[in-house]
């Protein structure tokens, strides 16, 4: 808010500090991202960004945390022309994830995390059968499935799966997927980054290909 004040009276919180404070992506603390309309605007200020824009309008404008920022659509569209790809994708997949709505259709493949649309490119790649992403078998959401194959794969990244209560839940699902009458196959995210033609190979041979 002080970043906000000292911008004058029509500045707003904007980029990757607005996608902090939505929660699409970390904060990256430091400087302050702030937006002000028109192309004209306050000098430099030590530990702010200012963005000068002639498109910002009150409707991209909203409140959070009682701190005038752009809405989610407006925030993502600023983080389309100031951050990787990557990066876009999270906050993108992240707007999905929090119910925001988002105007952007940046990802459509259904994955949920970098981890996952790596091992979809991995798919693409190898050229293997594409498979379903994020779908219901029984009460879980798959992250891969090849039904026809009855095979499942399980992506685990080091955020979400670690400590006991990951490591039990993990077990848990790979016994009711093959239950379910489902091979499952775990992949760490470095298996999938450092050895991709490896995991091809052991996908090609469950896949019968």
């Amino acid at each position: 808010m002080a970043a906000v004040f000292a911008c004058g009276d029509e500045a707003v919180v904007s980029h990757r500090t607005a996608a902090a404070l939505w929660k699409l992506l970390p904060s990256a603390g430091g400087t302050v991202d702030v937006s002000v309309p028109g192309d004209s605007g306050k000098a430099k200020r030590k530990g702010i960004r200012l963005h000068r824009s002639a498109t910002l309008e009150p409707r991209h404008v909203t409140r959070r945390r009682g701190i005038p920022t752009t809405n989610p659509a407006r925030t993502l569209d600023d983080l389309r022309r100031a951050v990787p790809a990557n990066v876009l994708r999270r906050a993108v997949r992240e707007a999905a994830v929090l119910g925001l709505k988002s105007g952007n259709d940046a990802v459509v493949d259904g994955t949920r995390s970098e981890l996952e649309y790596l091992f979809l490119q991995l798919c693409r790649r190898h050229r293997l059968p594409t498979p379903a992403v994020n779908v219901p078998l029984g009460p879980l959401l798959a992250d891969f499935l090849w039904r026809e194959q009855r095979l499942v794969v399980e992506t685990d990244g080091y955020r979400f799966h670690r400590g006991r209560a990951a490591f039990e839940d993990d077990h848990d699902r790979a016994l009711l997927i093959r239950a379910l009458g489902y091979e499952v196959i775990r992949l760490s995210c470095r298996q999938v980054v450092e050895a991709p033609e490896f995991v091809a190979g052991v996908l090609r041979e469950a896949l019968s290909l």
